[in-house]
């Protein structure tokens, strides 16, 4: 084997094992975002490990594929690789039955009926009550209405900088994630202007699970609330946003 050989092997094997150490030191940053990506969906309906089992797919992908010649953070592209991967998991589950579907269907109609007929934001007590459900069964339902948000709320990189910064490090081959940026950045501007009119309790629990990343239990502490009260509230706040991004066209169903 002559010199420049002895070069190549090096390289690959250097190559490898930095991958490896990356896969293995952003292992636990993998259960970190399928715990966060699963908290809109009832914990009867998907498993936790099959989620981080998809998240470990797509860090090993964002390690094969992370160039760090560009100017990116390997965390940054590897979030947006991971999410990616556990919200593709998540579609190919399709958890929703027919008659669960039927429901959410009539919840959207009911709420656009009664704000259309009343000229005003309507309660959750008055659809309730033209539902003939409890409130459980209309949070819940509102819960599972909410997965088809998590491909906004839970692929989305904290901001323009990070996106922009992910697309210098997108290949050729990878198009259709330079699809998903584009449409995420048109998104990420409606929902910053739908979170101004939601409620100034929806306002909080966004901002604190969100931005500064609190559990429901902490900020249930923070705000003197109990954790399924702002799981509710929470659950509240992302069907209103998700209802007005319909509206603009922003999401699919």
């Amino acid at each position: 084997m002559d010199f420049a050989e002895d070069i190549t092997t090096s390289s690959v094997e250097n190559k490898e094992l930095s991958k490896d150490l990356l896969i293995n030191k952003y292992l636990p940053y993998v259960k970190h975002i399928a715990y966060r990506m699963s908290i809109n969906i009832p914990t009867n309906l998907v498993e936790l490990d099959d989620l981080i089992s998809a998240g470990i797919v797509g860090l090993i992908q964002a390690a094969e594929n992370f160039d760090s010649s560009k100017n990116v953070q390997f965390i940054t592209y590897a979030a947006f690789r991971i999410k990616g991967s556990i919200l593709s998991e998540l579609r190919a589950q399709d958890f929703l039955s027919r008659s669960v579907r039927k429901k959410i269907r009539e919840l959207n109609n009911t709420y656009d009926t009664l704000e259309k007929k009343l000229c005003r934001e309507v309660e959750d007590e008055e659809v309730a009550a033209e539902l003939g459900f409890d409130l459980d069964e209309l949070y819940n339902i509102k819960k599972l209405a909410n997965f088809s948000f998590v491909s906004f709320e839970d692929i989305g990189l904290d901001s323009y900088k990070d996106k922009n910064e992910v697309v210098k490090n997108i290949t050729c081959s990878n198009k259709n994630d330079v699809f998903d940026l584009i449409k995420l950045k048109e998104i990420s501007s409606a929902v910053s202007e739908a979170i101004k009119h939601l409620k100034h309790k929806e306002q909080l629990v966004i901002s604190l699970y969100y931005q500064d990343e609190l559990t429901m239990k902490e900020i249930g502490k923070v705000l003197n609330l109990t954790e399924s009260r702002v799981s509710q509230i929470h659950s509240q706040a992302i069907y209103c946003l998700r209802r007005k991004l319909n509206k603009k066209g922003m999401l699919d169903g």
